[in-house]
């Protein structure tokens, strides 16, 4: 996807108003709405057809829950991002659908500038969450960074080299900064910040930014 090509979107719901709403406004806004779907199966079909950029994909979908459709789709194409639009705020809903492969997880009591701002993030990896949340998930993978993790395994890969500035770059996801404030913080170009976490995700063998954070958070350099 280059910076021209319009966003291809997929929008996910089972009330076809609201369905219907997200993708018009998604559509006047300059998206690309490539497809739509009211159920689970629907989706995981559609989505791999349509091969969109980002999908927004409510939890609560009939045939196949919202987080299985994420985990399938995600696994089909690692590449895609997926953003949670949804009605429910309770935390195990929320870090079931990261564990599952969501990029981001916003409330549907959201206004639209703030879910067209959230797709335009998606699409470009950046985590993004209704306020509050973030700080939920961070919180997540520090609890799982600190579970012992078994010694001596034999098929542990050795830990890749990063370069100084991949590992810079790392630590400032790792704190939750946007590509926007790393680019600011380090004075470069928000492009290069991206080349280095596409670098970053290669080398460690990661397929998005969530899992980066949680990778850096296991070994410390949010806490640098």
């Amino acid at each position: 996807m280059s910076e021209k090509d319009p966003i291809k979107v997929m929008v996910v719901d089972d009330h076809p108003m609201w369905r219907d709403a997200v993708a018009r406004d998604l559509a006047e806004s300059g998206f690309d709405v490539v497809a739509t779907a009211g159920d689970g199966d629907q989706a995981v079909r559609r989505a791999k057809a349509a091969d969109p950029h980002v999908l927004v994909l409510d939890l609560n979908l009939p045939v196949k829950p919202g987080v299985q459709v994420c985990k399938e789709l995600v696994g089909h194409n690692p590449a895609l991002r997926v953003l949670v639009l949804s009605a429910s705020g309770e935390h195990a809903d929320v870090l079931e659908a990261v564990k599952s492969g969501a990029t981001g997880y916003l409330l549907k009591s959201a206004s639209t500038e703030e879910l067209l701002d959230a797709v335009r993030r998606t699409a470009v990896g950046d985590p993004v969450f209704t306020p509050g949340l973030a700080g939920l998930v961070l919180g997540e993978y520090r609890r799982l960074a600190t579970d012992p993790a078994p010694s001596g395994d034999p098929d542990q890969p050795k830990a890749p080299q990063l370069t100084e500035r991949e590992t810079e770059v790392l630590r400032l996801v790792a704190k939750g900064l946007s590509y926007k404030q790393i680019a600011e913080r380090l004075v470069i170009s928000h492009r290069t910040v991206q080349n280095h976490v596409q670098n970053t995700l290669g080398k460690l063998q990661l397929h998005n930014r969530v899992e980066l954070v949680r990778y850096a958070i296991e070994r410390g350099l949010d806490d640098e």
